[in-house]
């Protein structure tokens, strides 16, 4: 006999707790014994909303249904939705989504998914310390007791099968990426740009449907060091586990660790130190990394105090690929949705200047970005939160998915070596779905 997913004293609890419905927003909470993945990969086919999020740190919030939902486009956009978040008590758990774009997706493969989006879940499950807590958001008027009737009925998740295709995954790569690569240097050596990044996409179909949930469980196993993340809008999930956190806030502490500069991996871990002593002394990755920070920095200047940064980068190393990285810290009063509003899309994902990269992207790229180099994460009332960028990352639909990797392109390119780190960023993700 397969387990609930929650034991019949928890539902007791629960009932008791929900009292007659109210004029606001209100919740309830106790502790359980229950991984958040578990809850969304036993829920989310039951509600049109599910969200995971999975921090290296050791925090995870895993929600199922929507008891409340911002959505926001435009260049305000997050700092709209973060206003209508403010009122909140600091216990409601927020799961908060952006696209790449201010006006959000443009194409059908992104149905669904909002240029911004914060959801308060109607049953949340938030795991930090060796310890979870559940929270039920109740809307206004409502006492809670359909939800209840809901999570009475799910089960306990069976482990994962083999996510290999049983037969052969077809992998479709439609972009002259190269050409692309050009036509950026091209446009950097003739003043309009310092540094674009350009993103290609991979189409996978597969003889089966893809459990999405799964995969992400699969990912947050594989990638331990990794922000890892699932969000379900209707039939699509877009799922990833990113090397890079855009912004956390706990407190009045920030801080993130910007990526930019790449080398692979090797098995031979004297080959392996090689290579990330090649990327150390490269003069074309240095450049391309210090322009990421030098934004970073005069965009936090603003809302931050106390910034502080090592002069010289780290590596950061991950399953097929090592970047340069740097801890940047420092003390602010602002909220973690305006933090990720300066800051995005940072130099990593976007290019310099800003907008002139922004419009290049635009008008050269060739794909819907959509979700993939936006921002997804956590917050709370208080304006904490963890935001990470969206990547390593695809999105799925029944027995498709589409896998995005970008690189940063400055004046030194070499449009093979470009492609070639592109190979290396998808290759995590092309695995686990072939």
């Amino acid at each position: 006999m397969v387990p609930m997913l929650l034991p019949r004293s928890v539902l007791a609890d629960l009932e008791l707790r929900l009292g007659l419905p109210t004029p606001g927003l209100r919740v309830v909470d106790l502790e359980v014994d229950l991984d958040p993945l578990d809850l969304v990969r036993s829920g989310a086919s039951s509600f049109g909303f599910a969200g995971f999020f999975a921090s290296p740190e050791g925090r995870v919030v895993g929600g199922i249904g929507a008891a409340r939902r911002l959505s926001a486009l435009g260049p305000d956009r997050l700092v709209s939705v973060d206003a209508s978040t403010s009122s909140l008590a600091p216990g409601v758990p927020l799961l908060v989504g952006f696209a790449f774009a201010e006006d959000g997706p443009s194409g059908p493969d992104w149905e669904g998914f909002a240029a911004a989006s914060v959801v308060v879940p109607d049953v949340t499950v938030i795991r930090e310390g060796g310890r979870s807590r559940l929270v039920m958001a109740i809307p206004p008027g409502s006492d809670g007791r359909s939800v209840l009737t809901v999570l009475s009925t799910l089960d306990r998740p069976e482990p994962p099968r083999d996510f290999g295709d049983p037969e052969e995954a077809v992998a479709t790569f439609p972009s002259d990426y190269i050409g692309l690569v050009d036509d950026a240097i091209a446009a950097i050596r003739s003043g309009s740009l310092s540094k674009v990044v350009l993103a290609r996409s991979v189409l996978v179909r597969r003889s089966v449907p893809i459990d999405a949930f799964a995969l992400v469980g699969a990912l947050r196993d594989a990638h331990p060091t990794s922000w890892v993340f699932g969000w379900q809008e209707g039939d699509g999930v877009f799922i990833g586990a990113s090397p890079e956190l855009l912004v956390a806030r706990r407190g009045d502490h920030v801080h993130l660790s910007p990526l930019a500069g790449s080398a692979s991996r090797s098995a031979d871990p004297e080959q392996d130190r090689r290579h990330g002593e090649a990327l150390l002394a490269s003069r074309k990755d240095r450049f391309e990394h210090e322009v990421v920070i030098a934004d970073v920095l005069e965009r936090l200047a603003p809302l931050v105090t106390g910034l502080h940064r090592p002069q010289t980068p780290q590596l950061s190393r991950f399953p097929s690929v090592q970047h340069l990285a740097t801890p940047i810290t420092g003390t602010t009063s602002a909220r973690i949705l305006e933090l990720a509003a300066v800051l995005h899309p940072t130099a990593a994902v976007g290019g310099i200047p800003r907008a002139e990269a922004v419009q290049f992207i635009e008008k050269t790229e060739g794909i819907d970005r959509g979700w993939y180099a936006g921002g997804i994460g956590w917050a709370d009332g208080s304006g904490d939160g963890e935001i990470a960028i969206g990547l390593r990352c695809a999105l799925l639909r029944g027995d498709t998915a589409i896998a995005y990797a970008g690189s940063g392109i400055v004046a030194d390119s070499v449009p093979v070596d470009e492609l070639d780190e592109t190979r290396l960023k998808l290759r995590p993700m092309l695995d686990l779905l072939s």
